[in-house]
């Protein structure tokens, strides 16, 4: 989904929400200055936005000096683009940082100081990569290496079952 040119209102507070233009992507974020301090991800828009390495002085200074209102993070939000349900989601496999998910339109919501945080959880996009893929590891892993171990055991569980048989019925 592109970016939405339309004022939307903020899933989090309900406040209209600013257009802030971040020059070195090309892309406008939706944030909530005058509110809760949350910020709006349209489609793929996070991509630019979610490593360290990647500018967002833009946002820091429009943010700086800024009190902003807390907001009942347990509560269902609605997306402000299509008007769905969004969902709760960690950001990464460290379960730290929970988000809104638009599995609609595939939009994100984040609530303020959540995008920093998750930032500063991995350096690299390969470093967040091999974490995952450690976790899938340690999390499946060990429960294919059981599901092996069950089927071994019925392995030999058959054949002393076959070699019964034989000896049964074939005098083996």
């Amino acid at each position: 989904m592109n970016d939405t040119i339309e004022i939307i209102t903020c899933p989090a507070c309900g406040k209209e929400m600013h257009k802030l233009y971040m020059q070195e992507s090309g892309t406008s974020l939706d944030v909530c200055l005058d509110g809760c301090g949350g910020i709006f991800f349209d489609g793929q828009e996070i991509k630019h936005f979610d490593e360290n390495s990647e500018n967002i002085e833009e946002l820091k200074k429009a943010v700086a000096n800024r009190t902003f209102e807390k907001t009942d993070e347990s509560k269902t939000r609605i997306c402000p683009v299509c008007g769905n349900n969004m969902v709760k989601n960690h950001v990464s496999v460290k379960y730290e940082i929970t988000i809104d998910e638009c599995y609609n339109c595939g939009a994100k919501f984040f609530d303020h100081g959540e995008l920093t945080k998750m930032r500063n959880q991995y350096a690299t996009e390969e470093e967040r990569r091999q974490d995952l893929l450690s976790s899938t590891y340690n999390e499946t892993g060990a429960k294919i290496d059981a599901l092996e171990m069950q089927h071994n055991i019925n392995l030999v569980k058959r054949s002393k079952f076959l070699k019964l048989l034989d000896k049964i019925f074939l005098g083996y």
